[in-house]
């Protein structure tokens, strides 16, 4: 076997050492279990949310809370913003995981400018802010990198009663390719998750405005959805963080501008 043949067929690392990565929303379940992942991986993690406590970690998983750094910033507060984006110009982070969202449930007659402005401004205006100063400090700093922005497979599709977030969704799966295109020539890869139906603290809260819209038990909701998926059950959040390690890594050295779906196979696009 030539050196050439060696080189190409030893498996590319997953192994983070060396590499900061900053997780935003890293207190709900899809952000803590990306930076117990990126940390286990050895990678030193800055973790943000609009609480003041860090993300809490099994304790099986045996985190090194000294690999963790977290602070609060509220993403929806200008100086929060603000605030935000000058501690990423400070550490410059290798890897961006863009996890800060909310959701909110009306059609066009249900879902007014107030809702509009809360979920653009968190979803699509924060996720931007967070997306240009992670690429701003990378390109400063000459080195190459790696961003992820949390889409969804409401982004795929207009939903009924979800018309915001899934036109927030929409916009950060083009913000995606179109910061992609831009920072290739620097070396920087832009890409996206696109979850379906994970089991996170947060679909409480979907399931209950469900319960409120369409008339159904709560937990109904939730039970139905998990019984659509091709694959038969919701997904957890360990099967996104591992798809998010695989963007981060060296494994997926040749992939951007993508948006990967990881929703046992309910969303299907050519």
């Amino acid at each position: 076997m030539t050196e050439t043949a060696a080189t190409t067929l030893d498996a590319a690392p997953t192994d983070l050492s060396g590499k900061t990565c900053l997780v935003t929303g890293a207190c709900g379940g899809i952000g803590t279990a990306t930076a117990a992942h990126f940390a286990a991986l050895g990678a030193r993690v800055l973790t943000t949310d609009v609480v003041a406590a860090a993300p809490a970690f099994d304790p099986a998983d045996n985190i090194d809370p000294a690999a963790i750094e977290h602070r609060a910033f509220d993403l929806l507060d200008e100086k929060g913003l603000r605030d935000c984006t000058d501690w990423i110009t400070e550490t410059a982070p290798d890897v961006l995981f863009n996890n800060a969202a909310i959701f909110d449930m009306g059609s066009v007659l249900d879902a007014d400018l107030a809702q509009f402005d809360r979920l653009f401004s968190l979803n699509v205006r924060a996720m931007y802010a967070v997306m240009r100063a992670t690429a701003t400090a990378l390109v400063s700093a000459g080195r190459g990198g790696s961003i992820i922005n949390m889409a969804s497979q409401a982004g795929h599709r207009g939903e009924a009663l979800v018309a915001h977030y899934c036109a927030t969704k929409a916009a950060v799966i083009s913000y995606t390719q179109s910061a992609a295109l831009a920072l290739a020539p620097r070396g920087v890869r832009v890409n996206a998750i696109s979850p379906g139906v994970i089991d996170t603290p947060m679909w409480e809260t979907v399931d209950a405005l469900f319960a409120k819209f369409e008339n159904k038990k709560l937990g109904q909701k939730k039970r139905e959805v998990g019984e659509a998926v091709p694959l038969g059950y919701m997904g957890r959040p360990f099967e996104v963080a591992r798809v998010a390690v695989f963007l981060a890594s060296e494994q997926s050295r040749y992939i951007t501008a993508q948006t990967l779906s990881v929703d046992g196979g309910s969303v299907l696009r050519f």
